[in-house]
């Protein structure tokens, strides 16, 4: 039971695919993906880890699609930061270049079956084949541009996420500003007519029903 245990063990470390900005480009190329960003010391991760584990395994070696890790305390942590990654784990899928959230359970059986499902070749460069006519008509018009060219194309589309990200963090920012002027001015609001005797005038306000009530008997 220990030896087979441990075959299993040194097979899902050796299968383990851990991905870097070194060999992210060709381990994903072509292919559809599915990466857990981590840290070693995350409880959830750790909990993870045998399922993962045993999907990787379970795909180890396909031509289309990747199981991967992504070590974010480690060499992979100019990915997280380029994924956005905040907590861990987290599960992205998808295109490599532009990976999707994932959702769903985290059981081996819930993994497997989202794998199953959804892990299949992509339109893209490697497959074009598989593309729509008007996406395979794009690619090729971008395969025909220079690499310069498609370089500044690729920088003006980014600039415009930078400008739209910047603006909606300027305007978050007036907006933050604005509730907290209304907020300031509700709560003076308040506590000047409380100031002014409010209570006092409730009290007195009282005092009158439970002399009316009195009189009425």
């Amino acid at each position: 039971m220990k030896l087979a245990a441990f075959l299993l063990a040194v097979a899902s470390s050796t299968s383990a695919l851990e991905l870097t900005p070194d060999n992210f480009a060709a381990e994903t190329d072509g292919k559809t993906v599915f990466l857990k960003f981590f840290a070693p010391w995350c409880g959830h991760c750790k909990a993870l880890k045998p399922d993962w584990d045993k999907l990787m395994e379970e795909f180890a070696g396909s031509s289309t699609q990747l199981i991967a890790d992504i070590d974010c305390t480690a060499g992979g942590e100019p990915l997280c930061g380029e994924h956005g990654i905040q907590g861990f784990p987290t599960l992205k899928w998808g295109d490599p270049a532009d990976l999707q959230d994932y959702e769903g359970g985290r059981s081996y059986d819930d993994l497997k079956a989202f794998a199953d499902a959804n892990l299949k070749p992509l339109c893209s460069v490697k497959n074009i084949d598989l593309c729509e006519p008007e996406k395979k008509t794009l690619i090729e018009s971008y395969l025909k541009m220079d690499k310069d060219e498609l370089q500044s194309l690729v920088e003006k589309e980014e600039e415009k996420i930078a400008n739209a990200e910047s603006n909606f963090e300027s305007e978050l920012e007036k907006l933050q500003a604005a509730y907290e002027k209304l907020s300031t001015e509700k709560d003076q609001t308040i506590a000047d007519v409380k100031n002014a005797g409010l209570g006092m005038m409730k009290s007195v306000l009282k005092s009158k029903d439970a002399s009316d009530g009195k009189d009425e008997l």
